[in-house]
């Protein structure tokens, strides 16, 4: 197999402390008069400090759900029906809405995958950022409050003049490194990214990318950053969480995911990225995902894998670590 991208090792720079973050047996179903769409359907996994972890997959898969229902931020008919979310040893799903809002843009902070629609349009950026500062940390000087946005738009590279303007009169990319600069407002330990580059050209999502690896070199913060381009994952993260169909199914170091992608759907998602350097057809995955509202018997790709065996159908297959920090979800590798 062929990768065309610049994959770096950053597997020595991830420490070895405690997680900031574990999901634990995450469960998210949305209701219907048909049963409940499964869209998260039990999964586990760690951010370690100073980490980026990857969460890619399809659309559909759940990544975006997941990452709502970290945030407390599931909407009706949508519910989180079981697990765990720990944030710096702190339980999510315990707590009631006051003690989230307090969470919130302290411990834990959100970039849009919309800056357009995420963005108060009658407000200028300056009075965004003072909102959220002054919602959590009370008055403060208006010299004071000043100097600390004008310092934040420059960590994320806008100009100062940003700083008396309304949305409408940024570009896609400066909107979204103005959301980035609100995350990173109170300075939060973690992070989470959905789909940060969506809708913007290649080189503004080069631009978004680079500020967001500033943005955690700086600060020291994690970030789980959401997508579906393995191409923009394999430049950012340093690790990666493959979502199909509500479920993790491989969790490995960017390094070893692109080097030795194990399971199916991986080798498929990789296989899928166009190559600069011969011309080729692409891969497309076959088949269609089941029914969300009623999930097959045993593995959950089981209906578009090409290497479906018997016990497939049978059994679901656990994720099970196979090597150093690689976990895949696969018949193929158990003995």
């Amino acid at each position: 197999m062929t990768v065309t991208w610049e994959v770096k090792d950053m597997s020595s720079e991830i420490s070895d402390e405690k997680a900031v973050l574990e999901v634990q047996d995450l469960r998210v179903y949305y209701a219907t008069p048909l049963g409940d769409v499964r869209a998260v359907d039990g999964i586990n996994f760690q951010v370690r400090h100073k980490e980026i972890l990857g969460l890619v997959g399809e659309s559909g898969c759940g990544k975006t759900t997941a990452a709502m229902a970290i945030l407390r931020l599931v909407q009706p008919p949508g519910r989180i029906v079981g697990g765990q979310v720990l944030l710096d040893g702190i339980e999510m799903t315990s707590l009631n809405e006051r003690q989230l809002r307090r969470i919130r843009w302290r411990k834990l902070a959100l970039i849009p995958q919309g800056a357009m629609n995420s963005l108060n349009p009658v407000m200028k950026i300056k009075d965004q950022i003072a909102d959220a500062i002054e919602t959590h940390e009370g008055k403060q000087p208006r010299s004071v409050l000043r100097e600390r946005i004008l310092n934040l738009l420059s960590v994320v590279g806008l100009p100062s003049r940003v700083y008396d303007l309304y949305p409408h009169e940024l570009s896609g990319g400066m909107k979204q490194r103005v959301c980035i600069a609100m995350a990173i407002a109170l300075n939060p330990p973690l992070i989470i990214a959905d789909e940060p580059t969506s809708a913007l050209d290649v080189v503004v999502q080069r631009v978004v990318g680079q500020t967001l690896l500033d943005v955690k070199e700086r600060f020291g913060l994690s970030m789980i950053l959401i997508g579906h381009d393995m191409g923009l994952q394999a430049q950012l993260v340093d690790r990666i969480a493959v979502m199909y169909a509500g479920h993790i199914v491989e969790v490995a170091p960017v390094d070893t995911i692109f080097e030795r992608p194990l399971h199916p759907y991986t080798q498929l998602l990789i296989e899928a990225i166009p190559s600069i350097k011969e011309r080729k057809p692409l891969k497309l995955t076959e088949g269609l995902t089941h029914d969300l509202r009623n999930p097959p018997p045993g593995c959950i790709f089981q209906l578009r894998c090409p290497h479906v065996m018997d016990i497939c159908r049978e059994e679901r297959p656990k994720l099970l670590e196979l090597e150093s920090r690689h976990e895949v979800a696969c018949y193929l590798y158990e003995e």
